[in-house]
């Protein structure tokens, strides 16, 4: 593959996630620091590699069951690829934000789950642009980009922000019950998963004008959820969940 068609793809397929981020990070009343931000969407970056070895090793595993066609296409879409996505996204959320003493208001939570997704789309996208043919022009490259980069912006990479954008509503959450707190995470997640996973299964799996109805209304759906969830979450106090001493600490580092 030539270095310019490896560039075109990398700024092609990095350039949806970089929109929605400029769109999401607007929304924040709070900036985040720029430093953090790009941290957490280059742990979104990383993942990609252990989530390709567990969907690798879970299609394997799902390969040797004796289940029907329609058995098989929905574990696989619902568990083997939403949900190892979605737990993995939450995982870098779980570990590397939620103690940090940036994270100090309830909108951080969907703000940061976003940037993580965004970064694992990013890769994502770049990996469905890499097999196109070397016997194509470079304006048919061109163009190839460009299309699939703006169905991806609409589709796909939309979805990864909704999608783990509802998981931190309901991370969010969690931190104003004194009951149930795992229970939120557990919803959140599992809607997640179930959503991302219909997503897939619709358009992958489904045949005639439903493979595209459902898609359109799961991401409406999830939007409107979403926003109203942005609106909710700005008008709740401050939280900050790191030890006194450590946001001392790292402050002044």
């Amino acid at each position: 593959m030539d270095f310019y068609r490896l560039i075109l793809y990398i700024i092609f397929g990095i350039l949806p996630s970089l929109t929605w981020l400029a769109y999401y990070l607007s929304k924040d009343l709070h900036p985040e620091s720029k430093k953090m931000i790009l941290k957490i969407f280059l742990w979104g970056t990383f993942i990609t590699l252990p989530v390709f070895f567990a969907q690798i090793g879970l299609s394997s595993l799902l390969n040797k069951m004796n289940f029907s066609p329609i058995v098989v296409s929905l574990i696989y879409w619902f568990l083997v690829i939403a949900f190892t996505e979605e737990i993995f996204k939450y995982l870098v959320i779980k570990i590397k934000v939620i103690t940090h003493y940036e994270f100090d208001e309830p909108l951080d939570a969907m703000l940061y789950m976003v940037v993580v997704a965004l970064g694992f789309a990013a890769v994502e996208n770049i990996l469905y642009l890499l097999p196109a043919t070397d016997a194509l022009s470079f304006n048919d490259i061109l163009n190839r980009a460009m299309i699939v980069s703006f169905i991806r912006f609409i589709g796909a990479t939309f979805l990864h922000t909704l999608s783990s954008a509802v998981a931190g509503y309901f991370l969010a959450m969690s931190f104003y019950k004194e009951k149930g707190k795992r229970f939120y995470v557990f919803f959140g997640l599992f809607i997640a998963v179930v959503l991302h996973g219909a997503y897939n299964f619709s358009i992958m799996t489904l045949e005639g004008p439903i493979k595209i109805i459902i898609p359109i209304v799961i991401l409406i759906t999830l939007a409107c959820f979403v926003f109203a969830g942005f609106e909710k979450l700005k008008k709740l106090k401050g939280i900050c969940l790191a030890p006194p001493d450590l946001a001392k600490r790292d402050k002044i580092n």
